[in-house]
């Protein structure tokens, strides 16, 4: 398959993917409760120098490699064959192949590029999608059922899903996380085109799924979740109801005597803590938030809620990732953050998506301040900057061997691609959002949107360098004058306050604070929930100047973290840094960054895509000549943006530096008991060969 996308960049989907957003043609299903809205990323046009080339790349190079892809690898062809089957054709192979959840693959790419199509017209990909929908519906059983890993053989399906259908839906089959997708892919492809032609094949899968599940009748959950946020989003689009009872029932029915490893460990109301899959786990809140705002039930809040204060306060990685050492791709004990993480992208994505719910549920900025750490660090890592080469999971430290050192085309298991591929287009949706006269400035990026205020139109417009420089002009032209309170967002790290926990803080407190100019007159800082407000007539012309100084910071971790004592983190603005080999003459994990050395910075436009580095003196360490002692040689040290290594070879990299020689003797230590263990093994290996020589010229010298 090949396919060019022509154009500008083009600004996809927030309104998928955000539960509380309506994506119906008409009015829609009204919210029980009053949240904020966001601003929809059709209005929200970026120009600058930061994510407009990165929404390019998605465009024109993630979305058509990803299908390229799902092409060669058969998982198109999955859905021929199983449509040949339907037919009463036999198939000449007809092995089931691959993971039970492979469908998704292609469902997210769908999605993505779907709402390509609402911004900017296409006609080659149009018709791509039309024929990829039409194969999709070919292989849609007769009564609804869409599953290809059971219709290609349903005699032997994958080994996941069963005998009978829905049989292992709270294992591992995915028949309702599949859906759950194609949910999603289905109601972003009727808004962006207007054609029902996947939207009809989800609602028959939906009816389905209603007629199937529920009280009395099969009673079980989904092992893996999204299928609450696809249903809630089908109900938008459709009116049904019965589509939101369904997503309910799932999250009712939900434990308690399941595992922790998919949330089923208990009822989801009574649940407290971050456990399990964090994949899965994000989803699982993401749902139960868009659940909440559509009938009113506060009592999912109360429990997302508590969960969030756990996991910020004691599961959170300094770069706004999940999922750690010893956990199932996901959570483990509190304050078990060891460097070789996990942090899978999707996991990411999904803290994206439950901490904007959070935002829009009670209009607090420490979610967005949550949100924008794991945006700027955590997710975009997860892709290269061609937008062809992405990580599973996104580590913290790295010897350059191993599991997964460096960026991989694609994956036996293809969920990150693709969801990277349908959530990078999605940021300009993130910019802004609105509750009745409140507009909240939630990320600084240069561009323009155009928001509906109480029926009105009003542009703002930003010019901005971030996330390399902290200074903002921003314009706000209404077409009329009209009062409304523009509630901008200070970010947390400009208040000396890495997260809203107290699970890492900076090693000083700076004295530059942010300052804001209302038409040239200074404005004094007055926050509340993380944002300063200004309720005003509003008239053409009017201009904010926000200047939020970018010092380089020391973050220290919670001494409860043992594997960060006596390191420290490099941050500069929203964005975490790192010493990779190349920089480094090759190594990494020796490197002493004192507390008194100074720090700087610089703009290289020419590396790595245009970044700021950050320079120092520090030191090399190696092991002295006793063994508790440590050699010290000066080293010219520099940093790069964490999202930016991984492009120039394999080798060691960290994100967490020793401050001083405790780090070192301990990493020395280990290495060194390791280094014994293979002599001893080599030596055993020597001993076995002799022993055997020695054997065989007995057994000789007895011939003779």
């Amino acid at each position: 398959m090949k396919t060019q996308l022509t154009g500008s960049a083009v600004v996809m989907i927030l309104v998928t993917m955000l539960g509380c957003a309506d994506v119906s043609n008409g009015a829609g299903p009204k919210d029980k409760l009053k949240t904020i809205k966001p601003v929809p990323f059709t209005a929200v046009h970026l120009d600058d120098a930061f994510w407009a080339p990165r929404l390019e790349t998605n465009r024109s190079a993630t979305i058509p490699y990803a299908f390229g892809k799902c092409e060669e690898t058969g998982r198109v062809e999955n859905f021929v064959r199983a449509a040949k089957k339907l037919r009463g054709q036999t198939l000449q192979d007809d092995k089931v192949r691959g993971y039970s959840f492979d469908d998704t693959d292609i469902y997210k790419i769908l999605e993505g590029a779907s709402f390509g199509l609402s911004v900017k017209a296409d006609p080659e990909m149009e018709k791509y999608l039309d024929g990829l929908i039409a194969k999709v519906a070919a292989a849609q059983e007769p009564d609804g059922y869409l599953y290809t890993a059971r219709t290609i053989n349903p005699e032997k399906p994958h080994g996941w899903a069963g005998k009978k259908r829905w049989e292992k839906v709270h294992l591992l089959s995915h028949e309702l996380y599949n859906m759950g997708h194609f949910y999603e892919a289905a109601v972003a492809h009727y808004q962006a085109t207007g054609k029902k032609t996947m939207l009809n094949i989800a609602t028959k899968n939906a009816d389905l799924l209603c007629r199937d599940f529920g009280p009395g009748r099969n009673e079980k959950w989904a092992g893996h979740q999204i299928i609450e946020m696809g249903l809630c989003k089908l109900y938008r689009a459709t009116g049904e109801k019965k589509y939101l009872d369904l997503a309910k029932f799932f999250l009712d029915t939900r434990g308690p005597d399941g595992r922790t490893y998919d949330q089923s460990h208990k009822k989801v109301v009574d649940q407290e803590k971050g456990v399990g899959h964090a994949v899965r786990a994000t989803y699982m809140y993401s749902g139960m938030a868009d659940v909440a705002t559509l009938t009113g039930d506060k009592s999912y809040i109360t429990a997302i809620d508590k969960i969030w204060e756990n996991i910020v306060g004691t599961k959170l990685y300094i770069t706004g990732g999940l999922g750690q050492p010893g956990g199932p791709e996901g959570f483990a004990g509190e304050y078990n953050l060891g460097n070789n993480a996990y942090c899978e992208t999707c996991a990411g994505i999904g803290n994206v998506y439950w901490n904007h719910r959070l935002f829009m549920l009670h209009g607090d900025a420490k979610y967005i301040d949550v949100l924008e750490r794991t945006l700027y660090n955590n997710v975009i890592d997860g892709v290269s900057l061609d937008g062809k080469k992405f990580f599973y999971p996104n580590t913290l430290s790295s010897s350059g061997t191993g599991r997964r050192p460096a960026r991989s085309e694609w994956f036996g298991c293809a969920c990150c691609p693709g969801n990277i591929a349908r959530f990078i287009a999605s940021v300009p949706g993130y910019v802004y959002a609105i509750k009745g006269k409140d507009v909240y400035v939630n990320l600084y990026i240069g561009g323009k949107g155009e928001l509906k205020v109480d029926g009105k139109t009003v542009a703002i417009t930003q010019k901005t360098r971030y996330p390399w420089d902290g200074s903002v002009a921003m314009t706000v032209d209404p077409k009329s004058e009209l009062r409304f309170a523009l509630k901008v967002r200070i970010p947390g790290w400009s208040q000396n306050t890495p997260l809203p926990s107290d699970l890492y803080r900076y090693m000083t407190k700076k004295s530059e604070t942010a300052s804001l100019k209302l038409n040239g007159k200074p404005v004094a800082l007055k926050v509340d929930k993380g944002y300063v407000t200004f309720d005003r007539k509003w008239k053409s012309g009017d201009t904010l100047e926000l200047n939020f100084p970018m010092p380089i910071r020391r973050v220290l971790a919670n001494d409860k973290v043992e594997p960060d004592r006596n390191r420290v983190s490099i941050e500069r603005g929203p964005m975490v840094f790192c010493a990779e080999w190349p920089d480094n003459n090759g190594k990494t994990h020796g490197l002493i960054l004192g507390d008194d050395v100074k720090l700087t910075s610089e703009f290289r436009k020419d590396m790595l895509g245009g970044i700021e580095v950050i320079q120092a003196k520090a030191q090399n360490a190696t092991r002295g000549k006793t063994p508790e002692s440590v050699a010290r040689t000066p080293h010219e040290l520099l940093l790069i943006p964490y999202y930016s290594w991984a492009h120039r070879g394999t080798g060691e990299m960290d994100v967490w530096l020793a401050r001083n020689d405790e780090p070192i003797n301990a990493m020395l230590k280990i290495q060194e008991e390791k280094e014994r263990k293979e002599r001893e093994k080599a030596e055993k290996r020597k001993q076995a060969l002799e022993k055997k020589e020695r054997d065989r010229q007995a057994r000789e010298k007895k011939k003779k």
